[in-house]
């Protein structure tokens, strides 16, 4: 089975410390300013609902979506399940005085059109949107 078929994976280099970019990882507000509404908490076992727009292109109408944190290493790494199939990993790596910030989002279902479809969309909005709006939460973040 192809990898990228399953998967969406990135890396990011930001100009801030890994604290900084675990806090927009892990504190609700300032998730909520670059991905969407949520009410998560970094525990390992927290279920939590990240709140979704409608989109009518991927057949998808939107509203809480539930999640849960199956692991958390400080500042180190943070990965959630999303929905029923997918699970997303943020791990963080200090990279000089910033922060090498590493996605993989998986469990896309290659065999079918509209996991496939998804993953087109989303890998297209971590790419682009998401990248630009977590760096720029993060540009405005003191400290």
């Amino acid at each position: 089975m192809s990898e990228e078929r399953t998967a969406v994976h990135l890396d990011q280099f930001l100009a801030h410390p890994p604290r900084k970019v675990w806090r927009v990882l892990t504190e609700p507000e300032l998730l909520a300013r670059w991905l969407m509404p949520n009410d998560i908490e970094p525990v390992v076992g927290h279920r939590f609902h990240l709140h979704a727009d409608p989109k009518p292109a991927a057949g998808f109408a939107g509203g809480p979506v539930p999640c849960e944190v199956l692991a958390v290493e400080q500042e180190r790494l943070l990965r959630i399940s999303w929905g029923e199939n997918w699970i997303v990993t943020w791990r963080l790596e200090p990279e000089g005085r910033g922060t090498r910030l590493f996605l993989s989002h998986e469990g896309f279902d290659p065999d079918d059109h509209a996991e496939q479809l998804a993953r087109r969309i989303m890998g297209g909005g971590w790419r682009t949107g998401v990248r630009r709006r977590l760096a720029d939460v993060l540009s405005a973040l003191p400290g």
